[in-house]
């Protein structure tokens, strides 16, 4: 137990330190190619900070456990929104810009839509259990596909990129970006391994394991990561890793995995907690759409919101 401890206590600095490399090296990186920090943060950070999810959903469904890979997905989407933008809002307020508003976020409540469908065979299909197939998966990538045709267009525009000085050249804004991904890669596997042990020998169901624990866990990146965008002013990179990591979750973290192995049978999560997800994914749009900022209140909303979420999940 001890070992595990001071395991967790490591993993924690390498993720700091390697969130600080990261941010830096991907703004350096915008500006190195004269691209919008919102596409880097879509696609390169978002896919980066997804990747702990990804590692653990397909080393889940490999041995079978089906409700971790899900409580990873809907657990990590709901703590990007609730925990990582609440925290974000409070330490300064986030711009939000049109295009996120008009496009990304839809996407997000478009793919949040389709993953509740999908999960809920008795209530849409009348059938006896819920199950996600291997065609559930294949729906899940297709949609996904309308996300990867818009960040194709959004290469091709040339009205928004960003005109900043880059704080390293090319070749060293790549090698830090990896090096900052190995970091956040590596810190989160240490933390989600040690305290899955310690929580594993207290007795923990598997289902508030992965809900919470592996969750948080894999969430980490995205956290370190969005905070310390927020501190140095980042903002779209804190917002498009967000909106990118989600979309990511359900996308690849999840519909990969089903494809690969033939989908989940049955599982244990609740609905409660796919109705949470969609309706994050709905109040960020609006609290967005309002004014093109999430300001300390409605950060502080989300922050209670996860409160109350994670209470239930906690003690039911």
């Amino acid at each position: 137990m001890f070992l595990q401890i001071i395991i967790l206590i490591i993993g924690f600095i390498v993720l700091i330190k390697g969130a600080d490399l990261f941010v830096d090296a991907a703004s350096s990186l915008a500006a190195n190619f004269k691209v919008s920090k919102m596409l880097i943060a879509l696609t390169i950070v978002a896919f980066g900070t997804s990747a702990p999810e990804l590692a653990v959903s397909i080393k889940s469904m490999a041995s079978g456990s089906g409700d971790i890979v899900l409580g990873n997905v809907l657990g990590s989407n709901v703590l990007n929104i609730l925990l990582i933008l609440g925290v974000s809002g409070l330490v300064h307020y986030l711009n939000v810009k049109n295009a996120t508003v008009r496009k990304e976020l839809p996407i997000t409540i478009l793919l949040s839509s389709i993953l509740f469908v999908t999960m809920n065979d008795t209530l849409i299909s009348g059938a006896k259990a819920n199950s996600l197939t291997r065609s559930d998966g294949i729906i899940i990538l297709l949609f996904f596909s309308v996300f990867v045709y818009y960040l194709i267009s959004t290469m091709r525009n040339k009205t928004d990129r960003t005109e900043d000085k880059p704080k390293y050249n090319i070749l060293k804004s790549i090698l830090f970006t990896v090096i900052g991904i190995i970091c956040l890669v590596l810190g989160s596997n240490a933390v989600v391994d040690s305290a899955s042990h310690i929580a594993s020998s207290l007795g923990v169901s598997e289902r508030m394991i992965s809900l919470t624990i592996i969750a948080l866990g894999t969430s980490l990146p995205e956290l370190v990561t969005s905070v310390t965008a927020t501190r140095k002013g980042e903002y779209d990179i804190a917002i498009g890793n967000v909106v990118g990591s989600n979309i990511f979750n359900i996308g690849i973290v999840l519909g990969i995995p089903l494809v690969l192995f033939g989908g989940i049978k049955s599982f244990s999560i609740n609905i409660t907690d796919i109705i949470v997800m969609l309706l994050s994914s709905v109040l960020l749009f609006l609290f967005s759409y309002k004014d093109n900022k999430i300001s300390k209140i409605e950060g502080s909303i989300f922050l209670l919101m996860f409160i109350v979420y994670y209470s239930f999940v906690i003690f039911t």
